[in-house]
């Protein structure tokens, strides 16, 4: 039980963490034109 007190303030930490990376890479855009980089291998230069 008392592992309980370690576990879940951690999974709390750990969660805020990954969405804070998903925040920052989205106002960062990179998920910005990923269509364009599919059409980019089609294309010949």
């Amino acid at each position: 039980m008392d592992i309980l007190f370690v576990l879940v303030p951690l999974s709390v930490v750990l969660a805020l963490a990954i969405l804070a990376a998903l925040g920052w890479a989205v106002w960062r855009g990179q998920f910005d034109g990923i269509e364009a980089e599919g059409e980019r291998i089609l294309r010949e230069d």
